[in-house]
């Protein structure tokens, strides 16, 4: 009887052991893992990760480390939510400094200088080179992958990318005579048709406003970030590629920030104050705007819930088109152990196949940051399903990374900060943008 219980055992064994080597001819990203250590052992790692934009993504996140645990019976991941992107970081930074790391974690990408310099990450060219290669790192997208290197070496690798485009109600369009199959493209028609756009009740008191673009704290840059690419004279960004210097007080960016007042102020086609990112997509969805500026990232939320026919169109340009690319990169702690390291990149692998990344692309409206993604049937059916969703891989060929420099968190308060003082009216665009210009630049003093 217990010789007969010892062979079962040995034959469960032998069964999991099997499903954990990793077969030389497996496709790219089963993250299948080499169970060295024995099936029996298995390695627990916590991943912190964010959630910006509406819809289930806590589900999703979790169903991808469900599959990525039946692929890898000796590897369990363990997502923790840490809140929007803001918290997340803090949560990082906290937890590093506690000693209790993460053994991975999404965060965002403009967080790279940042984390590298503070010896947080790991650089990923070792386990990309023993894993993948350039074949791998080439097939992602030039406006995402761009913001992954300090140094020349690669810190992070793009998940959960975005950029903004807008998002405008078609039946508002037909209501008011204007065309409901072709958005705003220039400042000017932006402007001429949320004029038009903007509704009144008989009481005088705005029931649909023209125009939504999010002004609060930790949006104002990204969004910002679009309109100082559209109105540069040649693609100049709000800093440097290396992220040690700043250029926000320049002609250009004190005429797109006064441009941003006057929608307000001035023509008011769009409510005064500071307009807050997270109201935008529920305010759009019960008509009270028009147009709304907002993530690619909102998409699927828009799409599943909309009452009435919209579409989507490139940020409108000034002088060119341009937009900003945002989102969470994965990044490996540092301190872990080389076994935990290898583990969380093989998660990495599985999370970034090309198949995973178009359908993270379907559910939630991020954008798959592999150009291979969008040649599998799930993009292709797709695309065919909701064209909406074409317009923000079109219009990543005039993208650049959002306000990305060293002390991001520093930079990105001083900037924001001076902003909105801009917005409410305590500083003029000028002021506002010499006073940040002026402390950026000393914040950034010490890593010239």
């Amino acid at each position: 009887m217990k010789k007969a219980k010892f062979s079962a055992m040995m034959i469960v064994i032998m069964m999991i052991a099997s499903l954990s080597v990793f077969a030389s001819g497996a496709k790219e990203g089963t993250g299948q893992v080499d169970n060295k250590k024995g099936a029996d052992e298995v390695m627990t790692l916590q991943m912190f990760y964010p959630v910006q934009v509406g819809g289930p993504l806590t589900t999703l996140v979790e169903k991808i480390a469900d599959d990525f645990h039946k692929a890898n019976p000796n590897i369990i991941v363990k997502p923790i939510y840490t809140g929007n992107y803001d918290d997340t970081v803090v949560k990082i930074q906290t937890a590093i400094q506690g000693k209790t790391p993460p053994d991975f974690f999404l965060s965002l990408a403009t967080q790279r200088f940042s984390l590298a310099s503070s010896d947080s990450v790991i650089p990923l060219d070792d386990l990309i080179a023993k894993d993948g290669g350039d074949e791998y790192i080439n097939d992602f997208l030039p406006g995402f992958m761009e913001d992954s290197f300090v140094d020349g070496k690669i810190w992070s690798i793009p998940f959960q990318r975005s950029t903004q485009i807008i998002y405008y109600n078609k039946d508002a369009f037909k209501e008011v005579g204007l065309d409901p199959a072709s958005p705003p493209k220039t400042w000017a028609e932006l402007l001429d048709f949320s004029k038009k756009l903007t509704k009144k009740d008989a009481n005088g008191n705005v029931v649909r406003w023209g125009v939504g673009i999010a002004q609060q704290s930790g949006s104002a840059q990204w969004q910002f970030t679009g309109f100082c690419l559209e109105n540069s004279v040649n693609g100049e960004n709000l800093m440097s590629d290396d992220g040690k210097q700043v250029f926000f007080n320049t002609p250009e960016n004190i005429e797109a920030l006064q441009f941003q007042i006057d929608l307000q102020q001035k023509y008011e086609v769009m409510p005064k104050g500071v307009v807050q990112w997270t109201e935008l997509p529920g305010a759009f969805l019960e008509g009270k705007y028009g147009i709304i500026y907002h993530t690619t990232g909102n998409l699927t939320n828009i799409s599943k819930n909309a009452s009435f026919e919209f579409g989507t169109g490139f940020m409108p340009g000034n002088k060119r088109y341009g937009a900003p690319t945002g989102g969470g990169n994965f990044y490996i702690t540092s301190g872990i152990s080389p076994e935990r390291q290898e583990a969380a990149w093989k998660f990495i692998r599985f999370a970034t196949t090309p198949e995973r990344l178009a359908q993270w692309n379907v559910d939630t409206g991020y954008v798959a940051p592999r150009a291979s993604s969008f040649e599998t049937a799930i993009m292709k059916n797709y695309y065919e399903n909701l064209p909406q969703a074409q317009v923000a891989k079109d219009q990543l060929k005039y993208a650049k990374p959002e306000l990305t420099t060293y002390d991001s968190a520093r930079i990105w308060r001083i900037f924001n900060d001076n902003y909105q003082a801009a917005i409410i009216g305590d500083l003029t665009p000028k002021a506002a943008l010499d006073k940040a210009q002026n402390e950026a630049t000393k914040v950034l003093e010490r890593f010239q």
